[in-house]
């Protein structure tokens, strides 16, 4: 097993893993999976503020991805990211995830982030749950009801890690912010 930042060849392998959750859980709050090219348009975001993106690779295939976007835009969140971690469906329940989740981790501290939420759709998603609860994940809140789809209402869990230091010293400004 490979774990190494994601390139461009990786487009259409990450674009058929997020299809699969969106298409057949409640992992995503989308409704229509978005195409190779939406995708690549979204990756080029993330790397643009040099979040990382990072892939695992299994006899040169992508079995899962990783990557940190800005929590929220407005300036006093800018110590903040959200992660979001999707594995082939093949490769779940195998660590994968943790190792993945577990690098994320590192180069989120790397980039300067303070805090590290996780918006977990589907109280239901207890993999995704006990995987950020193993890596130092705890539950911050629920959104009760917060989507629909599929024909029912979805909680969405908001669970949170602190980077580094956390809130115990007044962080240095990143370096892309």
């Amino acid at each position: 097993m490979l774990f190494r930042d994601s390139n461009d060849g990786d487009l259409v392998a990450i674009t058929e893993i997020y299809a699969h959750y969106v298409c057949h859980t409640t992992a995503s709050f989308e409704t229509e999976p978005p195409d190779a090219a939406e995708m690549a348009v979204r990756r080029a975001r993330i790397l643009g503020a040099r979040l990382p993106w990072l892939v695992a690779e299994i006899d040169g295939a992508v079995a899962g991805y990783a990557y940190a976007a800005p929590y929220r835009t407005r300036a006093a969140y800018r110590f903040t990211l959200e992660d979001s971690i999707y594995l082939h469906p093949a490769h779940a329940g195998k660590g994968i995830g943790a190792f993945l989740l577990a690098r994320l981790i590192e180069r989120c501290e790397r980039w300067g982030a303070r805090q590290l939420v996780a918006v977990i759709g589907g109280n239901e998603n207890a993999a995704s749950i006990r995987l950020h609860e193993k890596l130092g994940f705890r539950r911050a809140g629920l959104l009760h009801a917060a989507g629909f789809k599929f024909g029912r209402w979805a909680d969405s869990v908001l669970m949170q890690r602190a980077l580094g230091l956390g809130d115990t010293t007044v962080p240095e400004e990143p370096a892309i912010s």
